[in-house]
């Protein structure tokens, strides 16, 4: 394996990574009105994420200085010709950042739901907005032979890369439910719990097309590939796991759905980096728009030497904030109205249960214990393993064949 060929793979996991990780944290900022029916409610969710969103988002900033320093070419041509969509991510980027912040110290309430309104609309945009991006990667944009956007803001908004950006915020959405309800108690579980059985299955329905449709327009055939039948039985897996109240096996489930559908991304582009609807003779390859050989050289030091530091970094605070957050975590809150079981009348939860306690059982899940949270972790590690391993598998015989001529499907629409 080239130098080339194994940017491209660490293009590939810093993406994979950043919407595994920042995934929920979008998702969570999208659900964290609707789960919380008050600002009780509305604090527990913003708290289960607040110590790590800003962390998470390092994968998108590493990911942009990669191709900057790795593929020049294509980082110019893709911010030339993507400005307005990474103008608009930009701003919500920002916005979202401050909402946090600005909605602890709103004056009023007026202020506190703009703020509310501000996470809400970023963590949609964003996901929204640079799904777009990856999809016209794959489906292709007017570049000419000079590689040149010669397109117009009509073009970065085509079907496919729609759906691209659809599909991920979808995905967004479901991760955010099932790690509310891995991460919370109370009324906020139990409201994600529910989000999530309902998310689920059109997640599920919605992946298979969009994988499928990824299949199709790469001109690969109408098969599944391992990776997209992965992504497809993940998310059915996810579906059913949240169903049943088994948030820690579900979260493990989104998590491979989200890396299974960026993955698919970059295994169906390689070995070009953007495909051309004018024709396969303009599209980039990762050949064309890379560095020098020791740039390469030197940014695989850094990457050895920096890349343990921020895994530890980030392990070490997942770990530090894993306990689950309740109401009475959040200074003056309301207490936690005792939840209503599914099939439920109001008369029934006023009384208490006192008649079924068995009932409210679901209220006395707690996070998972030990044994079942290493076997949740190892097989999520174990899968992203797999994935690796499948994109690595992706890459070999297109690099093996570098030297040679051959005709690239043009992805046009």
């Amino acid at each position: 394996m080239t130098l080339v060929a194994f940017w491209f793979i660490v293009l590939a996991v810093l993406w994979t990574g950043f919407f595994l990780l920042e995934g929920f944290d979008f998702g969570v900022g999208m659900l964290h009105g609707v789960v919380g029916r008050d600002e009780g409610g509305r604090q527990v969710a913003v708290r289960a994420i607040s110590p790590v969103w800003d962390g998470n988002e390092v994968w998108l900033i590493v990911a942009v200085a990669v191709t900057f320093a790795a593929f020049p070419a294509w980082y110019a041509t893709m911010l030339s010709g993507f400005y307005p969509i990474f103008l608009v991510v930009l701003v919500a980027l920002i916005l979202r950042g401050v909402s946090f912040e600005f909605r602890s110290h709103a004056a009023g309430e007026r202020s506190r739901r703009f703020w509310d309104g501000a996470l809400t609309g970023g963590s949609l945009v964003i996901p929204l907005g640079l799904g777009i991006v990856l999809g016209n990667l794959l489906g292709g944009v007017p570049i000419d032979p000079a590689h040149e956007f010669v397109g117009n803001v009509g073009d970065l908004f085509r079907p496919y890369a729609v759906a691209s950006g659809v599909t991920i915020a979808l995905v967004c959405l479901l991760h955010g439910a099932v790690f509310l309800a891995l991460r919370t108690a109370g009324d906020v579980r139990l409201r994600a719990l529910r989000l999530g059985a309902t998310l689920g299955p059109v997640t599920a329905v919605v992946v298979l097309v969009f994988v499928a449709w990824t299949r199709i327009d790469s001109g690969r055939g109408v098969l599944l590939s391992v990776v997209e039948l992965g992504a497809v039985l993940a998310a059915v897996a996810a579906a059913v796991l949240i169903r049943g109240g088994r948030e820690g096996a579900a979260f493990a489930a989104t998590s491979a759905t989200m890396a299974a559908v960026v993955v698919s991304l970059f295994a169906e582009l390689y070995p070009r980096v953007m495909v051309s609807s004018i024709g396969a003779a303009n599209d980039l390859t990762v050949s064309g728009t890379a560095a020098s050989p020791y740039a390469l050289r030197v940014m695989t030091v850094v990457l050895v030497v920096l890349l343990p530091v921020i895994l530890a970094y980030q392990g070490w605070t997942y770990h530090v904030f894993r306990s689950r957050l309740s109401r009475d975590d959040v200074p003056g809150a309301a207490p936690s109205p005792q939840p209503q079981a599914v099939g439920e009348s109001a008369a029934d939860t006023a009384v208490g249960h006192r008649g079924d306690p068995s009932r409210i059982q679901v209220e006395a899940v707690t996070w998972p214990s030990r044994p079942v949270a290493r076997l949740v972790w190892w097989a999520l590690a174990w899968g992203a393993a797999w994935l690796f391993a499948r994109l690595m598998a992706a890459v070999a015989p297109a690099d093996s064949g570098a030297g040679r001529s051959r005709t690239q499907p043009s992805g046009r629409r």
